[in-house]
């Protein structure tokens, strides 16, 4: 099943500058998509489409439809608020807010009018567990965000994701910043969230993309120019661009 299903999406910056060109892609279910290419191939700026992140930077224009359960999200009586709790996002940097590692994952919830500390117990943990955070942190949930390590940081950051219960997890890049032993840590807990929800990874290398993906789509100039399952994509890509990026030829 397609949790979400992208239609002749394009988009066009105020500078002039195409970053998408009439992109048409399937998005599974409790499956990791992972978006793979060069630099400034179109990556972060449809995953920013897929929760209109897009809408507060300079986009000229936006065409096309972007159906979440047969809703296009980019109509514009869409409640971004509601949409962004059903599709959270991780960046590459960990943006921690500035408050306990508690208030941090709190925060949208109490936001949102939930005041219960029963359920705000609840998400707390189950949302650490998830994040495979919570046997590190349980002891501290009272010091600050901040100080966690950049990995520890990261997982916070998923964690407060999780928190809001979304249906899909979008990551742009979230170990580009982290230690190998960090990274794993991320790595393996988005194979356990996989099975409860839809992720949708920009990977950091292609190295990350072929341990990670059960699908993937290759992006190159805006265009989307080939998607397949990851095992075939990395160990027989059908259009040679692919496989000469995948092998190293450029990027």
């Amino acid at each position: 099943m397609n949790k979400l299903i992208i239609q002749n999406l394009s988009l066009q910056y105020s500078d002039g500058t195409e970053s998408l060109r009439d992109i048409s892609l399937n998005i599974p279910s409790n499956a990791i998509t992972v978006l793979f290419g060069p630099a400034g191939g179109g990556k972060s700026s449809l995953l920013r489409c897929l929760n209109r992140l897009n809408d507060l930077t300079e986009v000229r224009v936006v065409s096309g439809k972007v159906l979440l359960e047969g809703e296009n999200i980019l109509d514009p009586n869409t409640d971004v608020i509601a949409l962004r709790r059903k599709v959270g996002m991780v960046f590459a940097r960990p943006v921690v807010l500035p408050l306990t590692i508690r208030g941090n994952l709190t925060y949208g919830l109490e936001l949102a009018g939930e005041q219960r500390k029963s359920r705000l117990d609840e998400a707390v943990e189950r949302s650490l567990k998830l994040a495979a955070l919570w046997d590190e942190v349980k002891e501290r949930l009272g010091e600050p965000g901040i100080a966690l390590s950049g990995g520890q940081q990261q997982r916070l950051c998923l964690a407060r994701v999780l928190a809001n219960q979304p249906e899909v997890i979008l990551l742009d890049e979230p170990t580009s910043g982290l230690d190998p032993l960090s990274t794993a840590k991320v790595e393996e807990a988005l194979q356990v969230l996989k099975q409860d929800y839809t992720i949708v990874l920009v990977p950091h290398s292609v190295q990350q993309a072929a341990r990670t993906a059960d699908y993937a789509a290759f992006f190159l100039q805006g265009e989307l120019v080939e998607w397949a399952e990851g095992k075939e994509i990395f160990t027989n890509p059908q259009n040679k661009r692919t496989e000469d990026y995948v092998e190293g030829r450029f990027g």
